[in-house]
């Protein structure tokens, strides 16, 4: 199988993909990661306990905004017009981590497989800046796309996390 490299064009220089022909279609992209912490600190997260308060509430908030400004993070992605955004968080008490989910979707001509990275992203950097004076050695981990659908490429889903 031969790959190439969409975004750079023959002359090797980086280069925004032209979607303009791409025909409209429902796009939809699932990523998680992963917040790795302290039992102590999962503790205080499930009793609302740290002084920032809701931490889920306020990285579910920043998980959907970065999804929106993701065009202005990443230089080559399209901006785009996102039809739902949804982040949403598991605590594994058993592995001493927080799951982090983001769904991104709409009708268009490119993938949302980086808006749905960009949140899992900013979500997991959220949940750590609001937990670190109490667990400065959290790790976040393993961030990657889930599944997809739409596009040429149709639809795919890893078989495990």
């Amino acid at each position: 199988m031969s790959l190439t490299f969409t975004h750079i064009d023959q002359q090797g220089k980086a280069n925004m993909v032209d979607v303009t022909q791409k025909l409209l279609s429902i796009r939809v992209a699932r990523a998680q990661g992963y917040i790795k912490m302290q039992a102590s600190t999962i503790e205080l997260i499930k009793t609302n306990a740290l002084s920032k308060g809701d931490i889920f509430a306020v990285a579910r908030i920043a998980g959907i905004q970065a999804a929106k400004k993701c065009a202005d993070l990443i230089p080559l992605c399209h901006p785009l017009m996102l039809s739902k955004v949804d982040v949403q968080f598991e605590i594994d008490e058993s592995q001493h981590r927080v799951k982090i989910e983001a769904l991104c979707k709409l009708t268009g001509q490119t993938g949302v497989e980086m808006e749905a990275l960009t949140a899992v992203s900013v979500a997991a950097l959220t949940l750590f800046d609001m937990a670190k004076a109490v667990d400065p050695l959290m790790q976040i981990q393993d961030i990657k796309v889930m599944e997809k659908q739409g596009g040429k490429t149709g639809e795919w889903s890893r078989t495990h996390d």
